[in-house]
């Protein structure tokens, strides 16, 4: 019997996070990869995502700081914004970075890159612009594509997204953003900052309705403070042009918002159409996002994905880590499987809102700090946030949301706890640097630890009066 040869191991579809991270993980292993990306490596958070959000939340935040000043007794007389220079901070950060995911930094990692279209023949193997690339396996890493509502008369104005809200050149007088979550927050919260005029429509109760509901409501404060007018359990049902540009949005309410510009912030669609998926055998969910099974099979053997266009959580370290695991797994076998556990998720707003594992402020075991207990946050007058821990029955770590400056960064603890099941008494008996934003986590752990350790306590202090009270009446 004649043995089948590949031209590769394994064949990358997409250079975004989830493709960059599966080829260089499949290559570290001595693998023969190649990467196959349509436009340029990098992907969504690189140059529409992450990075410029980041970078543009610091714009707004400066803004912010300067004008708040005063509560520190420093006076700034004005504060202007140039949002052409603003925009070149943004692009700056995306050129900083955009060398570590360049095809040069790829081919020196031992990864073939290739640019053009790819497409699964049913028979094996992939097609690149007509070219056929024979591979023992496929890593799918498309990516995902931003959602826009179907609205009547959106198709008429121009509709931002996060692809091509960069593409802006001067500030946005009336922003309107569709959606009250992550993206939505963010982008509406800095462009508030930087001095527009902004409207987030949410269908929903609270915005942020996946995150702790204390949380949600302490950002809803923040952004109302900013300026941001919050329109709650009001759903956009129709867009009407004005002829310049702009238009209005009507609710189901009946009222109308006017804006000069229109953001989608409602969610991702996955970029599984055109790729012969379906033809292949690999089986999509009703959506269109790739089915995989634990260790990030697709229903057709040697056919593996991840990142956005599955339907695991859209956050770009998710990406990352399933994709070292699908590839891992292509090469040396199935021998990794996806953490059932929550993953870790930050809204880089001000404040942060982070969270991990079981969710908080639903009932249940936990331990909570206010931040009007956490010595950083007074110095820094930023103490309406909190730290919350969730406890299972043996007093282990299995969740926690933090609200406040740096939550992102102070959440890692939490992370690793999670991950590797650590009980509150192991993080309280752990010396931290003080003071620290990051605090909060020491405090909860040690507030659970002595009410843990205080149980048994109390009972041998009854047991003890008991015996004390039956002496004396005996």
């Amino acid at each position: 019997m004649t043995r089948r040869t590949f031209d590769v191991d394994l064949a990358v579809i997409g250079g975004g996070t989830a493709g960059l991270v599966g080829a260089q993980t499949a290559a570290g292993l001595g693998a023969r990869v190649v990467l196959v990306e349509a436009d340029r490596t990098g992907g969504d958070c690189l140059y529409t995502g992450c990075v410029p959000s980041k970078a543009l939340l610091a714009a707004g935040s400066a803004a912010a700081s300067a004008r708040r000043a005063g509560r520190y007794g420093v006076d700034v007389e004005e504060v202007t914004v140039d949002f052409p220079r603003v925009m070149q901070h943004v692009r700056a950060a995306i050129a900083h970075i955009e060398p570590v995911d360049s095809p040069e930094a790829l081919e020196a990692a031992g990864v073939d890159v290739r640019q053009g279209r790819a497409m699964l023949l049913p028979e094996g193997g992939l097609s690149v612009d007509g070219c056929t690339i024979t591979a023992r396996h496929i890593l799918v890493a498309t990516g995902s594509d931003p959602a826009v509502p179907d609205l009547p008369g959106i198709g008429d104005v121009h509709v931002l997204t996060n692809e091509n809200l960069w593409d802006l050149d001067a500030l946005p007088r009336e922003l309107v953003i569709l959606g009250g979550g992550p993206v939505g927050c963010e982008l509406g919260q800095a462009f508030a900052r930087l001095g527009s005029s902004v409207t987030v429509l949410h269908r929903g109760a609270r915005i942020l309705p996946r995150e702790d509901p204390e949380a949600s409501g302490i950002l809803a404060a923040a952004l109302e403070d900013d300026g941001v007018r919050l329109v709650l359990e009001d759903d956009a049902v129709a867009v009407t042009p004005d002829g310049s540009g702009g238009g209005s949005v009507t609710t189901a309410s009946g009222r109308r918002f006017p804006f000069t510009h229109l953001l989608a912030a409602v969610g991702r669609t996955p970029r599984s159409a055109g790729l012969g998926l379906e033809e292949a055998g690999v089986v999509l969910d009703d959506a269109g996002f790739v089915v995989t099974d634990p260790h990030l099979r697709t229903s057709r053997p040697g056919i593996w994905a991840a990142g956005d266009v599955t339907d695991h959580p859209k956050y770009t370290h998710t990406a990352g880590v399933h994709a070292s695991i699908a590839a891992a797994n292509a090469i040396l076998g199935p021998l990794r499987k996806v953490s059932r556990i929550e993953p870790p998720r930050v809204t880089f707003t001000d404040p942060e809102i982070a969270g991990v594992g079981v969710p908080t402020g639903r009932g249940g075991r936990e331990q909570t700090v206010p931040h009007t207990h956490q010595d950083r946050a007074v110095t820094e007058q930023r103490m309406e946030g909190f730290t919350r821990l969730a406890f299972d029955g043996r007093g282990r770590i299995t969740g926690g949301t933090i609200v406040g400056p740096r939550a992102g960064e102070s959440l890692g603890e939490v992370c690793l706890a999670v991950q590797r099941r650590l009980s509150a008494t192991a993080v309280a008996g752990t010396t931290h640097a003080y003071p620290t934003h990051s605090d909060g986590v020491w405090t909860a752990a040690i507030a659970r630890t002595r009410k843990t350790l205080a149980r048994p306590a109390l009972k041998i202090a009854g047991r003890l009066a008991r015996k004390l009270q039956e002496r004396r009446t005996g």
